[in-house]
């Protein structure tokens, strides 16, 4: 894998990591301690289980940790037929509880909070809302912020990164659904602050999740050519992964891309930090405040959390079941991080802390 720099201390330990990520891991159940991002006695806590595919975990300023559940048609129908309609969660670290917060969610996926604390999602397709939302967690009240790109539906918003100028940018492939394809291109939007929306990425192959960097001069988007785009994905068959089927058609380019991002918000290609194909790629991302990039990798050869520096060197692998996303709690738990992988949502405490935006004035 191209990047990648491995210790010769990482290669003595890699047959327990790679076990441990492929038996799945069981709350309480230490990692392997990985470099120097990692702490030799941290654990990997399972707090919840679902039933289908947990996505999108973002921490909120008052810590309580929100996630998606998709409940992917072909999978979440009860006896009658009857589809599951997508759900956020809201996990209590204080209580250990988690509740549902909203369903039906409009098939939500990435999740993040802005600089006055409001929930912005990335509403998918599958039966889902095609749109991206921000929800005022104090009065509950939700506003569609982009659901229409020059007249037309969007595909499938799936990862939303925010700027410090309050900018939303997301990524707009088309994974699952019954729905027409009404975006010719898979793309990564810009939304301004006045409302209006901009193309800025049309070159990152099947774009997935989103990132910037805490100096906010790059623009972090993987790609994720899975090889479907909705109809195909409608029978599970004898696929052992609720968002995979038997026979992948057309799985292309799978790689962690590095664009140069401008004051004003356009970006430039830069580079392939990480190409992964021909195997499974990342899906989910974030930054600490250093600027690594925690991402989690989908690759069934290697599942789980792979940091890597903004040069796409390797610093630290954290093995995994296969993982969609992660996100770092704030305040005193800066260094905690919660990844989502399956059905369930874990938590370990890292060596790191992570990047969030600054507080609006």
């Amino acid at each position: 894998m191209p990047g990648r720099a491995l210790s010769r201390w990482w290669l003595l330990v890699v047959p327990l990591s790679l076990a441990a990520g492929a038996l799945g891991l069981a709350p309480g159940a230490a990692w392997a301690q990985a470099g120097p991002l990692l702490l030799p006695d941290a654990k990997l806590e399972k707090l919840f289980e679902g039933r289908v595919l947990t996505e999108g975990v973002a921490v909120a300023p008052d810590g309580q940790v929100y996630f998606s559940e998709i409940t992917f048609s072909h999978v979440a129908r009860d006896e009658q037929g009857a589809i599951e309609a997508g759900h956020i969660w809201r996990f209590d670290p204080t209580t250990g509880k988690t509740v549902i917060y909203r369903s039906p969610s409009g098939m939500s996926n990435g999740i993040k909070f802005d600089a006055r604390g409001r929930m912005v999602v990335a509403e998918g397709a599958d039966f889902g809302g095609r749109r991206v939302t921000r929800t005022d967690l104090a009065t509950g009240k939700t506003h569609i912020i982009a659901g229409l790109y020059q007249g037309r539906p969007l595909n499938s918003p799936n990862d939303i990164a925010i700027d410090e100028r309050g900018r939303v940018y997301f990524s707009d492939p088309r994974y699952l659904g019954h729905e027409p394809i009404d975006q010719g291109v898979q793309a990564v939007y810009r939304l301004d602050t006045d409302g209006t929306l901009h193309r800025v990425v049309t070159d990152a192959g099947k774009p997935n999740g989103v990132a910037i960097s805490p100096d906010q001069k790059t623009l972090y988007v993987v790609s994720n050519e899975n090889g479907t785009t909705a109809i195909e994905r409608l029978d599970k068959g004898t696929a052992t992964q609720a968002d995979k089927v038997t026979t992948p058609l057309r799985k292309g380019f799978m790689a962690l891309l590095a664009y140069d991002l401008a004051p004003e918000g356009t970006a430039k290609f830069r580079k392939v930090l990480v190409d992964y194909t021909p195997q499974d790629g990342p899906d989910g991302l974030t930054v600490d405040r250093e600027g690594n990039l925690w991402v989690a990798v989908r690759a069934e050869n290697r599942p789980g959390i792979c940091v890597y520096s903004p040069e796409g060197k390797e610093l630290a692998y954290l093995p995994t079941e296969v993982p969609t996303n992660v996100g770092f709690a704030r305040g005193k738990d800066a260094n905690l991080l919660y990844i989502t992988a399956g059905k369930s949502l874990y938590r370990i405490r890292v060596n790191r802390e992570g990047y969030h935006l600054p507080p609006a004035k």
